[in-house]
């Protein structure tokens, strides 16, 4: 079947094509009866707007924005590029995507930001930051100003009626549980669990998988509390000495943020890399290349490419107002090991 035009949407309400036109666009000069009217022939033929084709008429392009941390190290590199490789693809589609770097430090300076943009601005933002209330009230009234919103990879709590891209983290934490403790075996110890910050989400819920793995698995193994860098080297090395001060047990170590290098150098002045089990999150340079040197036992992943292209197909699909595939953006959690690379 044909899908219905706007001509036949005016034919079966009787009224001009430029009275659909007004009501369509939400212009003045319509009473509410033609309202009316026209609402209820949308309804009768199952009229659906092709706002894509709109766009394409008035020779207006989509606008989607990628906030990023402003600090970060080669898996923000990866990210930034996948979303460069995205920006140059869609060029011919009408569709213009931008990177924006804010201080996730501050969760003032990012809410600051997004209440400044309207719907005039752009049409829609991925937003990568951490948990926290500023934040959170920042985002739901940039959806009532009718900018649409995907939280990135970190999310808030909560917030399950805002599109999320990313994998389910807490997964992902207990599958670095149940590698670690298969690899580690019977020998009683502790895991050191380190982390840039704990205030986001992603962190939090994988270490809490990570937890119930080992606890309700593995109970030789005791996890620590863990360890903020703060993406700070000699933070890094100072908190880590003195937890294996205090810790001579350490058979394993779970780098929990998405930036595994600092943490994994910082360790190696203290540990011998290949006499313990250590898991990271994310593919990287780093991270592959000390994978193939044996000094990482595993990765778990996320494409980022992936992740990057899922997130401007669902703000695409809510500036068309239509329902996102779901199951087609579903992010996957590999296992990375120096065979399957």
């Amino acid at each position: 079947m044909i899908a219905p035009t706007t001509k036949d949407l005016a034919e079966v309400a009787g009224v001009s094509l430029a009275t659909v036109d007004r009501v369509l666009n939400n212009r003045p000069n319509v009473s509410s009866k033609t309202r009316t009217k026209v609402q209820k022939a949308i309804e009768e033929i199952g009229f659906v707007r092709n706002l894509a084709a709109v766009n394409l008429l008035r020779n207006r392009p989509y606008k989607f924005q990628f906030m990023l941390p402003q600090n970060g190290d080669q898996y923000l590199d990866e990210l930034i590029h996948a979303v460069d490789e995205a920006k140059n693809a869609l060029k011919i589609d009408m569709t213009v995507v931008e990177t924006i770097r804010q201080d996730m430090r501050d969760p003032h300076v990012i809410a600051n930001y997004l209440g400044l943009i309207e719907a005039s601005d752009i049409d829609g933002i991925a937003i990568m930051a951490p948990e926290s209330p500023p934040v959170r009230d920042a985002i739901v009234r940039l959806q009532e100003r009718g900018v649409h919103v995907v939280q990135f990879l970190s999310g808030q709590e909560n917030f399950e009626e805002f599109d999320f891209v990313g994998v389910n983290n807490y997964a992902a934490g207990a599958t670095a549980g149940r590698i670690v403790g298969r690899f580690v075996g019977d020998t009683p110890g502790t895991i050191m669990v380190i982390a840039d910050t704990m205030q986001s989400l992603d962190s939090i819920e994988r270490r809490h998988g990570f937890d119930e793995i080992i606890n309700s698995k593995f109970s030789s193994l005791k996890p620590l509390p863990s360890l903020e860098t703060y993406g700070n080297t000699e933070r890094a090395q100072k908190i880590i000495k003195n937890q294996l001060d205090h810790n001579a047990d350490v058979l394993a170590v779970y780098v929990i943020s998405s930036e595994a290098r600092l943490a994994v150098e910082s360790i190696q002045q203290y540990l011998d890399l290949k006499k313990i089990v250590l898991v990271v999150h994310e593919r990287t340079p780093f991270s592959v290349a000390a994978l193939k040197s044996e000094e990482v036992d595993a990765i778990i992943a996320q494409n980022p490419g992936h992740a990057v292209r899922s997130a401007l197909r669902i703000l695409r699909a809510r500036s068309e107002e239509r329902k996102p595939n779901t199951a087609q953006e579903s992010v996957r959690i590999e296992v990375l090991f120096c065979e399957n690379l």
